[in-house]
């Protein structure tokens, strides 16, 4: 079966708590070991209310505390919100504590509004030059072998964390090419250049000491239930999150509203086909055939889905069918 991962926003529901939302993912990291998922990431995001993992390494810790082998990771930190040394002595950290099972998936957006921007004063450039590539090649210097007269990440030095680039359009293409490292391309909300971004991944990639050849992980929304119409309902609580964000209304997820679709007008319509055409939602055979039609596509090495449902039960229960059709496709 094609390897399949997790991606967790640790959503904070209507009524719910961030408690209730970091207990969830633990939870969810438990389940998604016991069904065979490869890793599950967390997701740094700043000053949305209904996201709770904006302290990621933190949360990084707690889910890896809790499971045995699932690897855990970040998807992603947005560097230029951090010092590298910092972020290499947390993941080092990570590192020495759970070995062989931390990731490191490196955004360049800051994850958050200008307020957020301004409140985490790290500039994205300096003097008009974009600081990305410079923070991830000084990130790979402090988490490979320590150099004797200079600075250390410790821990950190000598962990060789596997970085990888994350990215929603032709740049994080280009720079995970350029350095040799995995990419993760976060199809799930920003599926525009999907296909331009795998071409160019693939055709410009120079192998590096991390990777030989390409590896390339596609995002994809899952919500299934045991009928298509059970999971058109729960896929509501998504489409209400994003029309909010869109619409500078960012909150905790709202509960399920039957009809919410058919009430929006056609320019949110519209938004949501297009945001978030690369989603499964449906019944068994309905994710399985659509799963089947995206893979045949695009041919990643790896799926991750997220799944953003009201109530915990449910989402556990998407991804236990996701994770069933999953083993089922065809990759001839």
């Amino acid at each position: 079966m094609i390897p399949i991962s997790l991606l967790d926003l640790c959503p904070i529901i209507e009524g719910g708590d961030a408690a209730q939302a970091l207990h969830n993912a633990r939870d969810l990291a438990q389940l998604g070991e016991s069904l065979g998922y490869r890793r599950i990431w967390l997701a740094e995001h700043h000053n949305i209310p209904g996201v709770a993992s904006a302290a990621t390494s933190v949360v990084i810790g707690y889910v890896a505390e809790g499971t045995n082998s699932i690897r855990v990771g970040a998807g992603g930190i947005m560097l230029p919100n951090h010092p590298p040394l910092v972020i290499a002595e947390q993941f080092g950290t990570l590192a020495s504590l759970y070995p062989g099972r931390i990731d490191l998936g490196l955004g360049r957006a800051p994850g958050g509004d200008m307020n957020s921007i301004r409140a985490l004063r790290r500039p994205m450039r300096e003097n008009g030059e974009d600081r990305f590539p410079y923070d991830v090649r000084e990130l790979q210097f402090f988490l490979g072998p320590a150099e004797e007269g200079k600075l250390q990440a410790v821990p950190g030095a000598g962990t060789h964390v596997p970085i990888w680039i994350l990215g929603s359009s032709l740049y994080g293409a280009q720079l995970a090419a350029e350095f040799g490292l995995p990419y993760a391309f976060a199809s799930h909300f920003a599926p525009a250049e999907l296909e331009r971004a795998i071409h160019v991944y693939r055709t410009s990639f120079r192998p590096s000491e991390q990777l030989t050849k390409p590896y390339l992980m596609l995002a994809s929304n899952v919500i299934a239930a045991d009928s298509d119409d059970e999971a058109q309902l729960l896929a509501t609580s998504l489409y209400q999150a994003f029309v909010n964000l869109r619409t500078g209304r960012p909150g905790k997820l709202p509960p399920p509203v039957a009809g919410y679709l058919e009430s929006l007008d056609p320019m949110a319509q519209s938004m949501l086909r297009q945001t978030l055409s690369c989603s499964f939602v449906g019944g068994p055979e309905t994710v399985k055939r659509e799963m089947q039609t995206f893979i045949d596509r695009h041919r990643p090495d790896e799926m991750m889905f997220a799944g953003q449902v009201f109530d915990h039960g449910a989402r556990r229960r998407s991804f236990e069918i996701a994770a069933e059709c999953a083993s089922q496709l065809s990759l001839a």
